[in-house]
């Protein structure tokens, strides 16, 4: 159920991004586990690209904030305005009322601007003035990231990362995809020609189904050894309880994408460095290579 259109939105990602198809598989994982996905990468290598491809397989509502140091959290969630005509105030609602997020260079804007996200992406639902206001149950949010040795970043916090269950890196293209990127492009080829290949509807059937799948006991004790590895070592940020969670919830949702329905210990750490990476290494030090290496560490230990 639902494995060929994801197929096809993995092969037909190359008409839009060349020699992506790694990235795309790890975003719909994600995707299917209901988590919220950082990409980070030097500008112009197709993150923003991605994020539209994305949206315009699965037909969701793309709503883009362009995060820059002059942003305001009411920017994103909306703010209260009087209506004179029927004198009393009323809420607007701001560019966080979507079904997919674009959150575009996210560590442009300082810290107090990036926590507006912070209760959207745990509890898909905006707290205002006495009031809550729920999102969509698929509500989803990508968010792009500039490398913090770039001129007017600034760090996210570990509460923030730590809501992104997963972080990817774009990286250039090959000879081959690069020059089949410029021949398509003076062609014209562009996200218009993309229709939808899998409905929300057909999303949430699946998201729901993946939530049943097995895990066995053994594997639990895998991901707990993990965890507990990482809060015994002072040279690393500990992982919390969250991270452990969305193991759990990946390995389900990568299993589904290899077209089974339970996990094997390969699952788990097949997208435990992109889970984990970016929750081990302090912001500061922040580098997705470096990363990914201390999370093999962590692997071999574990195994």
């Amino acid at each position: 159920m639902g494995h060929k259109q994801l197929s096809e939105i993995i092969t037909n990602s190359k008409l839009i991004l060349k020699g992506k198809e790694e990235q795309i598989e790890l975003v719909l994982c994600n995707i299917l586990a209901g988590g919220h996905t950082l990409v980070e990468d030097a500008p112009g290598v197709g993150k923003t690209t991605l994020v539209k491809y994305i949206g315009k397989s699965f037909g969701m509502d793309v709503s883009r904030i362009q995060f820059t140091n002059d942003l305001l959290p009411s920017d994103i969630l909306g703010t209260t305005i009087f209506n004179k005509e029927n004198n009393s105030f009323e809420f607007h609602k701001g560019a966080i009322f979507g079904e997919l997020i674009l959150a575009d260079e996210l560590n442009r804007a300082p810290p107090k601007t990036q926590s507006a996200l912070l209760q959207a992406m745990e509890e898909r639902n905006i707290s205002l003035e006495g009031h809550t206001y729920p999102l969509p149950p698929h509500f989803t949010v990508i968010a792009t990231q500039n490398p913090n040795v770039q001129v007017g970043t600034f760090n996210l916090p570990e509460s923030q990362l730590d809501r992104f269950s997963m972080k990817i890196k774009m990286g250039y293209p090959d000879k081959l995809s690069t020059l089949e990127l410029l021949k398509s492009h003076s062609q014209g080829s562009s996200l218009e020609q993309i229709k939808t290949t899998m409905t929300i509807e057909e999303l949430v059937i699946i998201q729901k189904l993946i939530q049943s799948f097995h895990i066995e006991d053994s594997l639990y004790e895998t991901i707990y050894n993990i965890l507990n590895w990482s809060r015994s070592n002072k040279d690393l940020v500990p992982l919390s309880n969250r991270c452990g969670i969305d193991i759990v919830n990946l390995s389900k949702a990568w299993a589904y994408l290899k077209e089974r329905d339970y996990v094997i210990p390969d699952d788990i750490f097949h997208i435990l460095p992109f889970v984990a990476g970016h929750r081990l290494v302090h912001p500061e030090s922040s580098d997705i290579d470096y990363e990914h290496k201390v999370t093999h560490e962590l692997i071999s230990k574990v195994k």
